[in-house]
């Protein structure tokens, strides 16, 4: 028997003023600013529930978009327990690929696909790519099928089909041939009655927009009486397009988000969606929540005050009734491994006041971060687990340069030799492993040895027989430079000359720049060991342990996988310029990348409710290579009055790279940057010896004019491709002509 509605006094009775407000606030459009921690859920459901218990519409009348359907779900299940059990069937929920797949069904014949179409995954939609190419002489090798697919799923993220596109949009990929390929691809796929992903939002923004289709609108119009949307701050273009068409009948639209939380620029969001709301939707009332249930007084001022350097922002200012707690710790350590070395002993120090590992995160910029701490807890016995990703010696790359360091190191390793045999690709069929493998158990010898005997023979055709032997040549040319070459240096050797690392520069899917990252990251951690069979014995061991798994864990994973997440105690490492914010970010976005990766940083500090550290180090060896690491100008932000500072480096008397802080804690950012700093130090610099508008030289990046400048640290514009970089006065020089 149906359970009896619960007053509507009971579902407000634990909301907040603020929160109240964005749930009694129906009508017209409305913004929800909902900061970290501030309540966003509880407020999303009990607007639903409210709307439903006031009679003001039945669930099939309510359009309710979210990013995942698990959430889709878990939000069912809260509006229901809200109304004592009350059935929700019905409801429009769930992601806008699942909303628009389900009115697609409906109106498919508009678009010229029959209603029981194929969504195609990305696989697919790569395979079918791929096939169309060769007709047009698109070379699949200088320009991957995955590539054009993604680019081609990009011009559907902004809504453009094919006569959207402008003639010169591809610009030279495809060698200019990829509007082409996008046309024919579209035909074939309604040949097929098929879509793909983007096809959903992208068909149902064609039928909406056409006027010959106006009743399909109109119903949809009067069937929709709300409409509510989720993270409104990681929608992208054909989203927001999607969703104004469908509330431009009753006008009531809900948009819950934080801009400050905008970190997915990489894959297609629009932060300047939430931000023009006011503009698309005049009249629009915008309610903040800030009052945060989630991190003490420090961490939220802490938080507060680096992203309030950021210009493209509605603005709001989180507190908490919690309490101030401890301050933020920040940490500036000699090295990497210092560094991991740093976070292990606070970690054993937390566990020792009752903290449990399940209640710690280590939150990284980069993926190859990973690998010190990794190594590092292996060392003490701390159980951990990698989230969003292998952790690194599972890495597919990884695996595969430890596979060609294996058969290095002894030629009878039959399922290293596997792995890599035809990887990278030469030219080598099934047919022709085949019959090794056949030899090799006949005769009860290696894959190795079976490929000696068979090259000497004709039983193999002609070219996979020359490049069997030169495979085998590589192999025994690397074997020869085991004694007499740092194995370091040898396993990059074996990466470029394999042609494996080419492979990765060449692959231009997104994930291949962390791949060969991750490689660099290798080679170096190699040089912490005495020789290859010792690393080799060591990544057996790890991987040993990564196999015991532990009730207790503590969390690594990137921040942008933690969004949504919290921890009591977070470590947040890496804070230096080039590493975070992240130069790549910045060389490729400019001002909106640097925001984007301000808009992490506050992720991340966000994360923690009872403690956050953050670190960073003066020497970082990144791809084998020393580099002498400024700190990120995201620690310069960071209000003195919220965080305790400890500097090994001016305590162990580091002359080159020192930071803005002295050995008692902060220089203020307004003061002088020589007073912060030991006379030693100065000596070295260039203080007052630049301006900005200056013309200098730096041995890397070339020429260039300085446009900003804090203390020692310079921001200079270099010419050709370097552009905008941070760095130290000292590494320039006054530019003589």
């Amino acid at each position: 028997m149906q359970q009896a509605p619960v007053p509507q006094d009971n579902i407000l009775k634990n909301l907040n003023p603020p929160q109240r407000q964005a749930v009694e606030a129906t009508e017209g459009a409305i913004l929800v600013l909902a900061g970290a921690g501030t309540g966003k859920t509880r407020v999303l459901t009990t607007r639903l529930a409210y709307l439903l218990q006031t009679g003001r519409a039945y669930p099939s009348q309510i359009l309710s978009v979210t990013f995942t359907n698990k959430a889709a779900l878990e939000m069912k299940h809260r509006v229901s327990s809200l109304m004592g059990g009350a059935s929700v069937d019905g409801w429009w929920i769930g992601t806008f690929h699942f909303l628009a797949s389900r009115m697609l069904r409906r109106h498919a014949d508009l678009v010229g696909l029959k209603s029981d179409f194929t969504v195609l995954d990305q696989d697919d939609q790569v395979r079918l790519i791929k096939q169309l190419m060769e007709p047009l002489n698109i070379d699949n090798k200088k320009w991957p099928a995955k590539l054009l697919a993604d680019k081609i799923s990009s011009w559907k993220d902004k809504g453009w089909t094919p006569t959207d596109v402008s003639a010169d949009a591809g610009g030279e990929l495809a060698d200019g041939k990829l509007l082409p390929l996008y046309r024919q691809y579209q035909d074939r796929l309604k040949t097929l009655n098929a879509a793909d992903f983007g096809d959903l939002l992208l068909h149902m923004i064609t039928i909406l927009k056409d006027p010959k289709n106006a009743d399909v609108l109109a119903h949809y119009h009067r069937q929709f009486k709300y409409l509510l949307v989720d993270e409104y701050q990681d929608t992208n273009v054909a989203q927001y397009l999607w969703l104004r068409l469908l509330a431009k009948g009753s006008g009531n639209i809900c948009c819950v988000g934080d801009d400050d939380q905008s970190i997915y620029g990489w894959r297609g969001a629009e932060v300047d969606n939430i931000l023009r709301f006011e503009r698309d939707f005049p009249g629009a009332i915008v309610i903040k929540l800030e009052e945060n249930y989630r991190s003490t007084g420090h961490i939220l001022s802490a938080a507060n005050a680096v992203i309030s350097n950021n210009e493209g922002r509605l603005g709001k200012e989180l507190f908490t009734s919690i309490g101030m707690g401890e301050k933020l710790r920040v940490k500036g350590l000699w090295d990497g491994e210092a560094e991991a070395r740093w976070v292990g002993e606070e970690i054993e120090s937390l566990q020792h006041k009752k903290y449990k590992l399940d209640d710690m995160a280590v939150l990284v910029r980069a993926g190859f971060q990973t690998r010190e701490f990794e190594e590092r807890f292996i060392k003490l016995g701390l159980p951990y687990r990698v989230i969003g990703g292998p952790r690194f010696y599972e890495r597919q790359e990884i695996r595969d340069a430890l596979a060609y360091l294996r058969v290095v190191n002894q030629r009878d390793d039959d399922l290293a030799l596997e792995r890599i045999i035809n990887t990278p690709k030469r030219g080598l069929g099934d047919a022709t492993v085949q019959i090794l493998y056949t030899h090799a158990r006949a005769k009860n010898i290696s894959l190795y040895t079976a490929i000696l005997d068979l090259t000497q023979t004709d039983e193999l055709k002609p070219k996979a027989r020359s490049t069997l032997m030169r495979l085998v040549d590589d192999f025994e040319k690397w074997r020869s430079l085991v004694s007499s070459t740092d194995h370091a240096q040898l396993a990059a050797t074996v990466m470029d000359e394999s042609g494996y690392t080419d492979m990765w520069k060449s692959d231009k899917s997104p994930d291949s720049p962390g791949r060969l990252e991750n490689l660099k990251e290798l080679v170096s951690g190699m040089q912490e060991f005495e020789s290859l069979p010792e690393f080799l014995e060591h990544v057996s061991l790890v991987m040993e342990n990564q196999n015991n798994d532990a009730a207790e864990q503590i969390t690594i994973m990137t921040l942008h996988g933690a969004k949504g997440l919290e921890f009591k105690i977070v470590f947040l490492p890496g804070w230096e310029e080039g590493l975070f914010p992240s130069q790549r970010s910045m060389d490729e976005n400019g001002l909106k990348g640097l925001e984007e990766e301000r808009r992490l940083a506050y992720v991340g500090i966000t994360r923690a409710r009872e403690r956050a550290y953050i670190s960073h180090v003066g020497n970082r060896r990144i791809y084998g290579n020393w580099a002498n690491p400024i700190p990120s100008r995201f620690v310069d932000e960071l209000p003195q009055d919220h965080v305790e500072v400890e500097n090994d480096m001016v305590q162990m008397g580091h002359q080159g790279r020192s930071t803005h802080w002295d050995s008692s804690g902060f220089s203020s950012k307004r003061e002088p940057y020589s007073e912060s700093l030991p006379k030693t130090v100065l000596t070295q610099g260039n203080i007052n010896g630049f301006n900005r508008g200056d013309v200098v030289f730096h041995q890397k990046f070339g020429r260039g004019k300085i446009v900003n400048m804090d203390g020692q640290k310079l921001d200079i514009m270099f010419e050709g491709n370097a552009g905008m970089k941070r760095v130290i006065d000292s590494f320039v020089k006054k530019d003589a002509d």
